[in-house]
């Protein structure tokens, strides 16, 4: 299926007009799609408000945008680890502090394929605490802002989701038995595309339909997020793969959050991505999305677990 509902091609950045006015929230950005995404914005006019983990990277990130892109862009950097809660909540209230609107949370920051079993230091399993609890937090805090601005998130998640257990491993959400470093990235990144469902049925049983939610993923992108944390053979062979014409550019990789982003009208109910083959590449749409991302039941149960895991209770 080559065709997307954006004609042969795809969603593509021309798609975007001017973005004067509008403000980005992009997590994860000194490299990879975060990187690509942040410059896309930044190119039509946006401002942009990048949180990443390292202070350092980001002053470097700055720099390199500002070179290729001019020194007028409005690109700001505030300081989050999106794997520690009170580093999230700090970021979270400079945001609210500092920045008037959001039109969009573009949550794209992640980590994947931590050889051994680590917690976080709020003791949850470090991709899961991370990739999924982080997110719940920073969405949950910078909700009312984002409400006011008629703003949208986006989650971006991966085809992980559809390998491992396909549900939620309640019983055991570390993963004190039978680690496994694919496994507990799969399950990490379900349960970030099962709560934006979740968030959608709730905006709607709210009447706050002003607030749109979207997951997406960026296919199989050059990216460093492998070789960030995976072990030393998943590395091995991941850079193998680089080479392969399976894997695309990650300024292709970042297509799929800008259209959520910024497209109008998109239907929420899509998953977003590469609509070519195994969804790894190709042009950018809405794809299939398995039933078990939908299980209204696991989704509802994992939303109370979350708001008691992190002791925050959305405001819808």
């Amino acid at each position: 299926m080559n065709t997307t509902q954006f004609g042969k091609q795809g969603w593509t950045p021309d798609r975007i007009g001017s973005l004067k006015g509008k403000t980005y929230i992009i997590t994860g950005t000194t490299s990879g799609t975060g990187f690509e995404a942040a410059k896309i914005l930044l190119s039509k006019g946006a401002k942009v408000v990048m949180l990443n983990r390292n202070p350092k990277k980001s002053k470097d990130t700055i720099v390199a945008l500002k070179q290729e892109l001019g020194n007028n862009i409005d690109v700001t950097s505030i300081q989050m680890d999106l794997a520690e809660q009170a580093s999230v909540k700090k970021a979270s209230e400079e945001v609210l502090k500092k920045v008037p609107q959001i039109d969009a949370l573009i949550c794209n920051a992640a980590i994947a394929q931590v050889p051994k079993q680590t917690l976080t230091v709020d003791g949850w399993e470090s991709q899961m605490g991370t990739n999924y609890y982080g997110n719940f937090t920073l969405q949950a805090l910078l909700f009312p802002l984002i409400e006011k601005s008629k703003g949208r998130i986006v989650t971006v998640g991966s085809m992980g989701y559809d390998m491992g257990m396909k549900t939620i491993n309640f019983d055991d959400m570390n993963w004190d038995k039978g680690y496994n470093a694919n496994t507990a990235y799969s399950q990490s990144k379900l349960a970030q595309i099962m709560a934006i469902y979740e968030l959608q049925d709730r905006l709607e049983k709210a009447g706050k339909t002003d607030v749109k939610a979207y997951a997406c993923h960026p296919g199989a992108s050059r990216t460093n997020l492998i070789n960030t944390s995976g072990s030393f053979m998943m590395k091995f062979i991941y850079n193998l793969m680089m080479f392969s014409p399976l894997v695309q550019s990650a300024e292709k990789g970042a297509y799929p959050q800008l259209m959520c982003a910024t497209e109008p009208n998109l239907d929420q109910s899509g998953f977003y991505g590469p609509t070519g083959r195994s969804n790894w590449v190709g042009p950018v749409g809405a794809h299939k999305i398995e039933p078990h991302a939908k299980d209204k039941a696991v989704a509802e149960k994992l939303w109370e677990v979350s708001e008691k895991a992190t002791g925050l209770e959305w405001n819808i």
